[in-house]
């Protein structure tokens, strides 16, 4: 890898995107995105949280960049709007997976932390 990888400029912007997922429920909304186009009712019968705080997280995937949105009268369907940023989740998540229901099967130089997860 390049040092522009590295500059502050790029680590900044990673930081942020970081900090943008690193609340459960977005990783909650990007997946059930991942299946398609969805309205608030169809999330909240997926998401186990209230409508305001769906409401409020949506805003903020959406401000990001992360999620587009559309409007059909009273109702509004989000989207993906970046494929990429559900890529990383998805596997981000499977690799989670992996390390929590079989830590020893993942070498420690192949793990997230280096240790197991808990």
């Amino acid at each position: 890898m390049s040092d522009s990888c590295y500059s502050d400029e790029v680590l900044a912007s990673v930081a942020e995107l970081f900090a943008l997922l690193s609340t459960p429920i977005r990783l909650k909304v990007i997946r059930a995105l991942c299946e398609g186009e969805k309205n608030v009712s169809q999330m909240l019968a997926e998401i186990d949280t209230t409508q305001p705080n769906l409401s409020l997280h949506l805003a903020t995937l959406y401000r990001a960049g992360v999620l587009g949105k559309r409007r059909d009268g009273t109702q509004v369907f989000y989207r993906l709007q970046s494929e990429r940023v559900a890529t990383l989740c998805l596997e981000v998540c499977e690799q989670a997976s992996r390390e929590l229901t079989a830590p020893a099967d993942v070498p420690v130089n192949e793990r997230l932390l280096g240790r197991a997860m808990h």
